[in-house]
C-alpha cells in the first residue's frame, strides 16, 4: 500500500511490516551454534525454572556438550546460501514487498541475526511510524510467540519516541493458513501415496501447557482428561495443544483424509520431564514395526523448513523408520517462500484491519 496521510497530523505516515520467526546459528560451527544456544535457553520464556538453576544447568550439563553435535546437524541442512531458515524468510520477505506496494518489510529473529532489533532500527530508518509485526508461529505457545512479542515490545521501549505496534495473533485456524498448507502437501501426498500421515508439531513441557490453562483453578482443563483438546474453549485459547490438533483437523479436512490414516505427534523434546505426546520418534519406530510401510510427514508449527524439518524428520526420522522395517518416510515441505503462503500472509493481514489500502 502506499504512504497515506495520518488525518490526526497531516503528514505522512509511512508503515512496516515485520516478520519474526525463532532464529538460527549464524555458521554450521561449534562456536556459533553456542552462542545461539546460550540466548536461546536463557530465556526464562524457553527454560523456566529459577534463574540460578537454569543458568547451573544451561553451564553444566548442555553448552559444554550440545553445540558439538548440533553443529554437526546443522551441517547436514546447510546451503550455499546458508541457514534454510533465514534465506526463505528473506525470499518471503521479497515476495510480500512485491505484494504490499509502499510497505516496509524486515525480518527479523528473537534469537541471533538478524535480530528483531536490528529489523526495528531499519524500520525506524526508512521513517516507519506504525509497524504490524507477523510472528510466524501459527499456534500459540509462550516460549515462541511469548517471547517474540516480549521482546519486540522490549527493544521498542528502547527508544523514547516508540512507533505505534500492531501484533498479529496466532493463525493456527486462519483459513488462508490452512489452505496454504494443504496445497503445498496434496502433491506431495499423492506422490507418496502414504498409509499413514503424520502431523508432527514442535514439543513443549507438559507444565508450559499446564500453565496456560485458564481456569478457576490453573490446570482443571489442560491436560485433565483425554478430550480437553477436543474443542477450543475460554479457558483453553491457548493452549498450544489444543491448537496444533485443531490445526491438524482442518488440514486433514481439507487434504480428504480419512481419520485412520492421519495422526497428531510431537517432536523435538528436550530432557527427561514428560512433553507433548505422543511423540513422534516413536511412532515413527512403532508404524514400522506394526507393518507401515510408507508415511508422510507434516510439520504445521514450522512456516520455513529449518534443523526440526530437514535434520530431525527427513534424515533421523525417516533412518529410524527404515530401520525399523519401514519402506519409505517423505517430509511434506514447509510453507517457505511459496507464493501460496505469500498470498496467505496478505489475506491474514487484510482479515486483521493491519495493512489494508486507504482510500486516497
Amino acid at each position: 500500500m502506499p504512504e497515506t496521510t495520518d488525518s490526526t497530523t497531516g503528514g505522512v505516515s509511512r508503515r512496516g511490516l515485520l516478520l519474526i520467526n525463532l532464529g538460527t546459528p549464524d555458521a554450521p560451527q561449534t562456536r556459533p551454534v553456542r552462542r545461539y544456544l546460550r540466548q536461546f535457553l536463557s530465556d526464562p520464556r524457553v527454560l523456566d525454572i529459577p534463574a540460578l538453576k537454569r543458568a547451573f544447568v544451561l553451564n553444566a550439563f548442555i553448552l559444554p556438550f550440545r553445540p558439538r553435535s548440533s553443529a554437526e546437524a546443522y551441517r547436514t541442512i546447510w546451503t550455499e546460501r546458508g541457514s534454510p531458515l533465514l534465506f526463505h524468510g528473506l525470499d518471503l520477505a521479497d515476495k510480500l514487498r512485491s505484494r504490499l506496494p509502499g510497505v516496509q518489510v524486515e525480518l527479523g529473529m528473537r534469537y541471533q541475526n538478524p535480530s528483531i532489533e536490528s529489523a526495528l532500527e531499519t524500520l525506524r530508518a526508512a521513517s516507519v511510524d506504525r509497524i504490524v509485526a507477523l510472528p510466524l508461529f501459527p499456534q500459540y505457545s509462550s516460549s515462541a510467540w511469548g517471547s517474540a512479542v516480549e521482546e519486540l515490545f522490549s527493544a521498542a521501549s528502547r527508544h523514547w519516541n516508540m512507533p505505534a505496534i500492531q501484533v498479529i495473533p496466532p493463525f493456527y485456524d486462519h483459513p488462508a493458513f490452512l489452505d496454504a498448507v494443504a496445497a503445498v502437501a496434496h502433491p506431495v501426498l499423492e506422490s507418496v501415496r502414504a498409509d499413514r500421515v503424520l502431523m508432527s508439531f514442535h514439543g513443549l513441557p507438559e507444565r508450559h501447557v499446564i500453565k496456560s490453562d485458564e481456569s478457576a483453578r490453573c490446570g482443571d482443563h489442560c491436560l485433565a482428561s483425554p478430550d480437553c483438546c477436543d474443542r477450543i474453549v475460554p479457558v483453553n485459547r491457548n493452549c498450544y495443544r489444543a491448537q496444533c490438533i485443531h490445526t491438524a483437523r482442518e488440514i486433514a479436512r481439507r487434504l480428504g483424509l480419512p481419520q485412520d490414516r492421519w495422526e497428531t505427534t510431537f517432536q523435538s523434546r528436550l530432557g527427561r520431564e514428560p512433553w507433548l505426546q505422543p511423540y513422534t520418534d516413536v511412532r515413527v519406530r512403532e508404524l514400522a514395526a506394526g507393518g507401515v510401510r510408507r508415511i508422510a510427514v507434516l510439520c504445521p508449527a514450522f512456516v520455513a523448513d529449518c534443523l526440526e524439518t530437514l535434520e530431525e524428520i527427513a534424515i533421523r526420522a525417516r533412518e529410524d523408520f527404515i530401520d525399523h522395517g519401514g519402506e519409505e518416510l517423505a517430509l511434506v515441505p514447509s510453507l517457505n517462500s511459496e507464493d501460496v503462503w505469500a498470498d496467505a500472509i496478505v489475506r491474514i493481514l487484510e482479515g486483521e484491519t493491519a495493512l489494508r489500502t486507504a482510500p486516497g
